[in-house]
């Protein structure tokens, strides 16, 4: 793997606007040359190769965890895991707290919302989101701090289509910070956008667009 197009992708993303490399199935000898050249936070999706990659490269890193993340796994990446993009449920969000706490952390987080037109992909309905954020046992929570939303648009050519999907997520970060996070400054990412339409996110506000396929080549 050469630099070359993780400079394209670099250069194509406006300040303002942090790009994850998603490191995924990648050796870490790519990451170290990306890591050389600058780059400080990467996504996993699977809990134990994120754990092994941590251990194995530079403190520094800024880990992300961007896939589906059963409650079982969460103690892999509890002690040091920088964000976790991907809670898409009440159950999930409690489990978080329980494991930061237990290694005396707090574990920012990000609500992911169902906005595509697959049924493949996971996240909350703007319903169960508020009836969340309703419940009496959400701020009880302590060990973890909601920063924002992630939601990933539908796998199409339709460019149309993933711009609306786009736009309804951020609808949903406007309602949220302005019903639920109005004195909170740290609820300020909303993570959407991946190799094929990361462009689009940012034009429609994105704050985190995760890129792996593009710099990969």
């Amino acid at each position: 793997m050469g630099l070359l197009h993780y400079d394209v992708v670099l250069n194509s993303i406006p300040p303002g606007v942090k790009l994850v490399v998603v490191s995924k199935m990648r050796p870490v000898e790519q990451i170290e040359m990306l890591y050389d050249a600058g780059q400080r936070v990467f996504g996993e999706n699977r809990p134990q190769e994120m754990k092994a990659k941590y251990e194995a490269l530079p403190k520094d890193i800024a880990w992300h965890f961007i896939g589906h993340l059963q409650t079982n796994k969460i103690k892999y990446i509890a002690p040091f895991v920088t964000l976790i993009h991907s809670i898409d449920s009440f159950s999930l969000l409690q489990e978080v707290n329980r494991h930061a706490e237990k290694n005396n952390r707090i574990i920012s987080c990000l609500l992911q919302f169902f906005i595509a037109q697959e049924s493949t992909k996971y996240g909350f309905s703007w319903q169960e989101c508020a009836a969340m954020l309703k419940n009496p046992v959400f701020a009880t929570l302590k060990n973890i701090k909601i920063a924002g939303v992630m939601g990933m648009a539908t796998f199409t050519d339709n460019k149309a289509l993933i711009r609306e999907e786009f736009k309804k997520l951020h609808g949903y970060f406007m309602q949220l910070k302005t019903q639920h996070f109005s004195t909170h400054s740290d609820f300020k990412e909303i993570s959407m956008g991946m190799s094929d339409d990361y462009e689009i996110a940012i034009e429609e506000r994105s704050t985190m667009v995760r890129v792996g396929s593009a710099i990969f080549v």
